[in-house]
Parts: C-alpha cells; sequence; structure tokens
C-alpha cells in the first residue's frame, strides 16, 4: 500500500467529514437560534395578550413593554422599533382625531344629529332605526370615539325623554358606530392597515369610497339583526341610577346665583352720553345697585364664518361703544332709571316704560364662569372684593359669593371674602384655568378648559364642514395623497379657529391608541423577520388551502375574529393583514377577498366590551355586565362570519 493510500486519503476522508459535521452543527445552531427568536416573540405577544385581557395594565404600556422587549433581544433594531410612529395610518389617526374633534366642537354633528333624532318621536323601533343611520352615517367619516363621545349624551337624554331605558339604545349605538367605520376608508383603523398593506405589497392603495358596498350590506344585517337581539336578550327594567355628577354645569351655576333673574339687555345709543365711557365712570353698582354682567358687540367688518358679535370681558376699563348692547341684573325699577338718565333703549323691545327681560342664553364661549372655593389659609380671607386682586393678576371678575346657604350677588365690592366662601367668578376660560394652577389658595371647582369644550363654536359649523367635505373629496378623487389630505384638513381646523387653540386639537386626540398602534406595527414586522407570520399562514393553507380558498378565507376571518376578542381590533389587523396576503399568495388568488375579510372580522367584533373601543365607552353608562355583550354580540359575530364568507367572494373574486 503506498504513502498516499495509507495516509493522504484518510486524512482528506477526516478533514471532509470534519466539515461536514460543523457544517451540520452550524445549520443546527442556526435553526435553534431562529427557533429560539420565534419564541421569544411569540412569547412577548402571549404575554401581551394576556395583559390585555386582563386589563390590569394600560393597553399602551403593554404594547410599549412588548416592543421593548424585542429591542432588547436584538429581534429588531431601534429603527425598526420605532417605525411604527413615522407609519402613515398613526400620522393619519392623529389628523382624523383633530377633525372629529373640529366637527363635534363647533356642533356641526351635534345640529345634524338632533334635527334627525327629532323626527323619530316616541316610537321605539323609530327611534332604534334612526339611530342606527345616523350613527352609522357619522361613523363614516369621524372616529369611532368620536362618534360615541357625541352621540352618547344625546341618546341618555332621548331615552329619558321617550320612556326607554338606555341600555335598549346604548349597545346598537356602539355597534352602530363599528359598522358605519366601513363606510370609508377613514372609517375604523383596519381599513387604513389592509390599504396600507395592499399598497406595500404593489397592488396599490384602496380608494377612499371602495368600502362603501361592504359598509352598506354589514350596516343592513347589522339593523335587521340587532333589533330583535336587543329586545329579547336586554333587559328594559330600570337600573340604579349609580353614582350622581355633583358637578354643577354653567346652567345650574346661573340659575343659583340668580344671574339671570331681572336680566334685561340695552342698546347703546349715538345720543346716549355712556359712549367713549369707561364703565367705572358709570358708577352702576354704586349709585343704582345694578351689576353689568356683560357686553357684546357687533362687528363692524363682518367677514365669512366670523362671528357676527364679540364678547366682551367686564372690568372697569371697559370703553363703551355706539349699538353695544349691555347685559344688565337688578332691580327692574333701578335698570329703568339707569336706562333713562343715560338715555339708553331697550334692545328686546318696550312693555310699557320697560323693556322685556332678557330670556335668551348668557354666552359662554371665550368667556366663561366657575366657582373657586377660598382656603381657610388663603391670602384674600378677611379682605374686601374691592382688594382681591384677581382682576388685576388674572383679569378675573367676582360676580357672586356663596355662603351658608346664602348667595350674595349685590354690593359685592364692599363685601368681605371669608374662608369657606364659594366665589363665583367672570372671566376667559384660559384665565380660570390659570388661576387653578397658579394658585394655592383657592380651588377651581371643575375643568375650565373641559367646561369650555362644552360650549360649541356654532358660527364655526359651515366652516367645519366645507373642510370636511374638501378632504373627502380630497381622498376620493386622489388629489391627494389620504394622509397629506387628513393633515392639511386638520391644521385647517385649527387655523381657522374650528377649535379654540392648538392646546384644544391635542386634547381632541386619544394618545393612548396613537402608542398602542404605533407600538403594535412593529410587531406584525416581527412576525415577519421571525418567519411567524409565514408559519401560520403555512399552516392555514395546508391546513384548508387543499379545500379552495373559501374555507382559507373562512379560518382567517374566524382567526382574526377570535384574536379581536383578546386584544385591540387595529393591533389585530395589523398582525393578520400580511397573513392574509401571503396565504392569498400561496394558493395563487386575490388578496382582496382575504384583507376584506381581516377588516371586517378585526371591525365586526362585539362579543367582548373590551374589543373595540365603542363597546367599552358605552358600558357603564349601559350598565352592562360581561355577559350582556355575550348574549348580544356573539350571535350577531357569528352570524357576520357567516354571511361574509360567502359575500366577499362576490364582491371581490378569488
Amino acid at each position: 500500500m503506498s504513502f498516499e493510500t495509507r495516509f493522504v486519503k484518510p486524512w482528506c476522508v477526516d478533514r471532509f467529514l470534519m466539515a461536514f459535521v460543523l457544517n451540520r452543527l452550524q445549520l443546527v445552531l442556526i435553526l435553534c437560534g431562529e427557533t429560539r427568536i420565534m419564541i421569544i416573540t411569540l412569547v412577548a405577544l402571549g404575554i401581551s395578550v394576556v395583559f390585555f385581557v386582563s386589563g390590569k395594565v394600560r393597553a399602551d404600556l403593554v404594547a410599549l413593554c412588548a416592543l421593548a422587549s424585542l429591542m432588547l433581544f436584538n429581534i429588531l433594531t431601534p429603527e425598526e422599533a420605532l417605525s411604527g410612529f413615522s407609519n402613515p395610518i398613526v400620522v393619519m389617526m392623529i389628523g382624523l382625531f383633530v377633525v372629529g374633534g373640529g366637527i363635534i366642537q363647533t356642533g356641526l354633528a351635534n345640529m345634524v344629529s338632533n334635527k334627525i333624532m327629532n323626527v323619530a318621536g316616541t316610537n321605539p323601533f323609530w327611534i332604534y332605526l334612526l339611530l342606527m343611520l345616523t350613527t352609522s352615517a357619522i361613523g363614516g367619516f369621524v372616529s369611532n370615539t368620536g362618534t360615541i363621545a357625541l352621540m352618547l349624551p344625546i341618546v341618555v337624554s332621548l331615552a329619558a325623554a321617550t320612556q326607554v331605558n338606555p341600555s335598549r339604545l346604548l349597545m346598537p349605538l356602539a355597534f352602530a358606530s363599528s359598522m358605519g367605520g366601513m363606510l370609508t376608508l377613514i372609517g375604523t383603523p383596519p381599513n387604513l392597515v389592509i390599504s396600507n398593506e395592499l399598497d406595500k405589497a404593489g397592488y396599490g392603495a384602496l380608494s377612499f369610497f371602495a368600502f362603501t358596498p361592504l359598509g352598506l350590506i354589514v350596516i343592513a344585517i347589522g339593523i335587521v339583526a340587532l333589533w330583535p337581539l336587543s329586545r329579547l336578550l336586554l333587559s328594559n327594567k330600570p337600573k340604579g341610577d349609580g353614582k350622581k355628577n355633583n358637578r354643577r354645569s354653567l346652567k345650574d351655576l346661573v340659575e343659583a346665583y340668580q344671574l339671570a333673574n331681572n336680566l334685561y339687555r340695552v342698546k347703546v345709543q349715538g345720543k346716549s352720553d355712556v359712549v367713549n365711557k369707561q364703565l367705572r365712570e358709570l358708577k352702576a353698582a354704586a349709585h343704582y345697585r345694578i351689576t353689568i354682567l356683560g357686553i357684546t358687540r357687533a362687528v363692524r367688518r363682518k367677514r365669512l364664518f366670523a362671528k357676527p358679535i364679540i364678547q366682551k370681558l367686564v372690568s372697569p376699563d371697559t370703553i363703551i361703544n355706539e349699538t353695544d348692547i349691555l347685559y344688565l341684573s337688578g332691580d327692574p325699577e333701578n335698570i329703568r332709571q339707569f336706562v333713562e338718565h343715560h338715555q339708553l333703549s331697550w334692545a328686546d323691545g318696550k312693555d310699557g316704560d320697560l323693556g322685556r327681560p332678557y330670556t335668551g342664553e348668557l354666552l359662554f364661549d371665550e368667556i366663561g364662569i366657575a366657582e373657586v372655593v377660598v382656603l381657610s389659609n388663603a391670602k384674600l380671607v378677611n379682605k374686601l372684593v374691592r382688594h382681591s386682586a384677581l382682576r388685576e393678576n388674572y383679569h378675573i371678575n367676582i360676580l357672586g359669593i356663596h355662603r351658608n346657604r346664602r348667595y350674595v350677588v349685590t354690593d359685592l365690592k364692599d363685601q368681605r371674602i371669608l374662608a369657606g366662601d364659594a366665589l363665583l367668578v367672570q372671566g376667559r376660560w384660559e384665565d380660570i384655568a390659570r388661576l387653578d394652577e397658579e394658585t394655592v389658595d383657592l380651588v377651581v371647582l371643575g375643568q375650565p378648559l373641559s367646561e369650555a369644550s362644552n360650549v360649541t363654536i356654532d358660527h364655526k359649523a359651515p366652516l367645519a364642514a366645507l373642510i370636511m367635505l374638501g378632504m373627502v373629496l380630497a381622498m376620493a378623487f386622489n388629489i391627494f395623497p389620504a394622509v397629506t389630505a387628513v393633515m392639511l384638513a386638520a391644521i385647517l381646523i385649527v387655523l381657522t379657529g374650528c377649535l379654540r387653540n392648538i392646546e384644544a386639537a391635542y386634547q381632541t386626540i386619544n394618545w393612548e391608541s396613537i402608542l398602542l398602534i404605533g407600538a403594535m406595527l412593529p410587531m406584525s414586522l416581527a412576525l415577519e423577520k421571525t418567519g411567524v407570520s409565514a408559519r401560520i399562514a403555512t399552516a392555514l393553507v395546508d391546513t384548508l388551502g387543499g379545500l379552495g380558498p373559501t374555507y382559507l378565507l373562512g379560518g382567517i376571518y374566524l382567526a382574526t375574529s377570535a384574536l379581536t376578542l383578546f386584544i385591540n381590533n387595529t393591533a389585530t389587523a395589523v398582525l393578520f393583514a400580511p397573513i392574509a396576503i401571503q396565504s392569498a399568495t400561496t394558493i395563487d388568488v386575490s388578496p382582496y377577498p382575504f384583507l376584506f375579510a381581516v377588516t371586517v372580522a378585526a371591525s365586526m367584533c362585539f362579543a367582548s366590551p373590551f374589543s373595540t373601543p365603542p363597546n367599552a365607552l358605552v358600558m357603564s353608562a349601559g350598565r352592562y355586565a360581561f355577559m350582556d355583550y355575550i348574549k348580544v354580540g356573539l350571535p350577531l359575530q357569528l352570524l357576520f362570519a357567516l354571511v361574509m364568507v360567502f359575500l366577499l367572494p362576490l364582491l371581490f373574486p378569488f
């Protein structure tokens, strides 16, 4: 045997075997590494689902912790993890919150809703039908959270007026807001999710009204099915009243301090000697024992969508102009003497020698009123009202004092402020809020800026309607990309004063939802990156694909619907949209029916109070138990699943 045969060849064989073993070991390590990161991703998702279901930790905090864990284990890079917050869906949702807030703040949606609701009368079915149609129509253009916030007080008052238990209407209200979201691209976040997924896959984004035919069918099914379900399964017996809200409204304050008692409006004429004088020169309180509550002034240069009048804050330095309207409160005889002495005219006509009392509502738009409690250690204690310096420091007037169940509204300047007094103050809402923030001696009852947000800016309603119409048209005709149209509309809502200021715009945004969606969007990237989505899609295809696309469609719909019971519907859509795309690609069919199955299943989830924001919002007001959602929502959810599996292939062929 030669040297080569005895030594060289065996050595080559050993080297080959060693390389083979190392190669296989490396492959095993790679596979183990892949399995490890898949397990970590699934564990992060599983733990998130558990916390979402428990509700003991805020959903946005859970999502952020899950996102941080994916970065900690190097499954996602920091850039990939933060990509969700720059996603067009998140940016568009921020803009939609602002636009919806402007529509509500201007009273536009409220005006339309009230007029439609008045048609129903007291017939329970017509009330139900108009409620469903109105809510669905609004839900197509305003976020479902904004829709519920708008319609909830209307429905409660309507139920009280017609002797209908609110629980019979509030759950259908929540479901209708979700169903209405299927009408347009912006109606509900899952619609935006599947449109974005189609665009990423090269199919192009969906048009604004691509959802409308499906949405109309969804609404029709829901209206027909919910009427017997709500009648049969929800108790019609009134439930407990629960806790009472002790915070007094602006109307309550006006009545308590009797500001509207003997209230008259007088107009300043050119011949009057009060023209160009300061209020302090009139000495109305000292000489006539009357109070000037406010001044309204006509706008000389009227502009489109501008207020025809402006409200002036009453202060001693206020200069009176010709044609001003003064709001006077006091004894009618004293007011008559004041009017005659200064040659003023009655703004509300004449009734003999005395004008008619003003029966309209006081204006509380830029200027409002609030109660302020004086603490025992306050610097104001034992000071006279005229020495309080609230006007000088905060531009706030004192209109009355509530003390020992008495309301003092006359001779205020010489009244001494005592510990425990409740002062009725008047000023700009921002100044009242500043008083609450900057002083420790006084406690403002209620939330001034929140109260201000309840006062609608009615003269801006036509402008808000035009902005919203322009946004819808820009989307419908592809004049701008959807995100551009929404952001332009949001900017216009703020710049044109449909919201009072930029702070009010920020308050309309549900930041918890924004953080939740922004943090959950990269989860779908992690599922794709680790191969989880591909394996789920493969499992669905292997299990159901051989039976045909209809069975696969049904599997995706039911899987999406089941997961939405436990986590946010938008997060579910984010997770299942890429799975639907991969499933359709694997069996070589159109992805459209599969993606529409995802958005319908994610949005039409009614069997849990935590699956969608509307369900959760009405739970307290309707005094629902968890089983109420099971009894009413689960049959409806299963009905939608059955119908959609057969309907979607007809609307969007395979």
